[in-house]
């Protein structure tokens, strides 16, 4: 069994324009006000992180650590969701996906991927730099506009998405594998890798890679009427990252888990601070310590309703309270008998 290390904060969703939101300075010493002890920085965001720098300068990579480390806390690791998600666009998602991508390579799908596939590649160098042996990112989709499988999907069509999805991450994988670093991939909907099924199917056109992880955020899990609970029993040997996301779905008359095109509030699934949801956070963090889970919980706040502000501040309290101090023995010690083989013989009957 593992304590699970936090509460750690993804900075992605607090990052803005305004003070203190706009520099990793600033933000550090507001994670750090709010009770978080690590964050994890989304590699697109220009304000935060520079990453052809991170990935060539230890200087640089050093400074960044140390403005962390003046405010109490640690880099858990780099996330590069927004990235990721390029390495693999179908052709219907091209123009929306090009607000991701720099100026000068939107238009140009293979330019983008490009773009993508060197920014994981500087990640990877820039988690070295930095002692970082995990990575959090999206797969992309390729399937996903054939998700419901009506007209009928051709022979062949989804075995291909997947061959070529698995094609594109292979050589990045090896180049994390070369850097001693393991790429968490979100399983997430809109990305082709969703649920189990669809995991195991990029696994397999890896060949198993090892560096092929999961990053594990139940709130995707309740969306799709998922049984988070047992698909942490399938993958523990795979989870290698935890965001801490609350979410609620209650279907009525009117909409299911598509959505029907409403915005979040009308939605039956959406997703909540911790603790405001559906998410059994408690039986969550049970399994993970029991299963030897090695990581962070990372607080991703994403509400339909709640302040930024004061979700943070209750998260980072409400993982802070489900961290399990696991024990260094067993609780009834205290009437246990020594090993003596002739005495268990004897109990059960049998001669010695």
């Amino acid at each position: 069994m593992q304590t699970i290390k936090g509460p750690g904060v993804y900075l992605a969703q607090f990052a803005a324009d305004d003070a203190p939101y706009n520099s990793l300075h600033s933000l550090a010493k507001w994670a750090s006000a709010k009770g978080f002890k690590g964050v994890q920085i989304p590699t697109w965001d220009t304000r935060l992180i520079d990453m052809k720098q991170a990935a060539e300068s230890q200087s640089y990579c050093d400074d960044l650590q140390g403005t962390l480390a003046n405010e109490g806390l640690e880099l858990i690791e780099l996330a590069s969701h927004i990235t990721g998600q390029l390495v693999a666009v179908h052709p219907a998602h091209d123009q929306i996906m090009d607000s991701f991508a720099p100026v000068e390579v939107r238009g140009n799908p293979s330019a983008r991927r490009a773009w993508a596939e060197e920014q994981l590649r500087f990640a990877a160098r820039a988690s070295k730099r930095m002692g970082i042996t995990t990575h959090t990112t999206f797969t992309g989709s390729l399937a996903w506009p054939y998700l419901y499988p009506y007209p009928q999907w051709p022979e062949g069509l989804i075995d291909e998405a997947f061959t070529e999805l698995a094609s594109r991450w292979k050589p990045i994988l090896d180049d994390f594998d070369d850097h001693g670093l393991d790429a968490c991939f979100e399983i997430h909907p809109v990305e082709d890798t969703h649920d189990g099924h669809s995991w195991e199917m990029f696994l397999d056109k890896l060949n198993g890679h090892s560096r092929a992880n999961i990053m594990f955020d139940p709130s995707h899990f309740v969306l799709q009427a998922l049984d988070y609970l047992a698909f942490i029993d399938h993958y523990h040997d795979r989870i290698k990252a935890f965001h801490v996301k609350d979410a609620e779905f209650r279907p009525d008359g009117k909409s299911g888990a598509y959505g029907g095109f409403q915005s979040w509030d009308k939605r039956a699934g959406r997703f909540r601070s911790p603790g405001d949801g559906q998410v059994d956070f408690g039986a969550i963090f049970t399994k993970l310590s029991t299963y030897g889970y090695e990581g962070w919980a990372m607080l991703e706040w994403e509400c339909f309703i709640k302040n930024p502000e004061d979700g943070a501040r209750e998260g980072a309290k409400f993982i802070e309270d489900h961290i399990i101090r696991v024990s260094d023995r067993a609780f009834d010690d205290f009437v246990k008998s020594g090993a003596d083989r002739s005495a268990n013989r004897a109990m059960l009957g049998l001669e010695n």
